[in-house]
């Protein structure tokens, strides 16, 4: 399982507030670093 389906699917099983926005976070970050790698491909190309 990816990391970011691992994700996910602690987001929807998980009540606690605080664990939630953590996992929201880890969540935006990920998608930020492929964001700028996809970028960064789009540029050497």
């Amino acid at each position: 399982m990816s990391i970011d389906r691992f994700i996910i699917k602690k987001l929807d099983s998980c009540h606690e507030e605080h664990t939630r926005q953590n996992l929201v976070r880890l969540f935006k970050l990920r998608i930020q670093k492929a964001e700028k790698a996809e970028n960064k491909n789009y540029k050497i190309s």
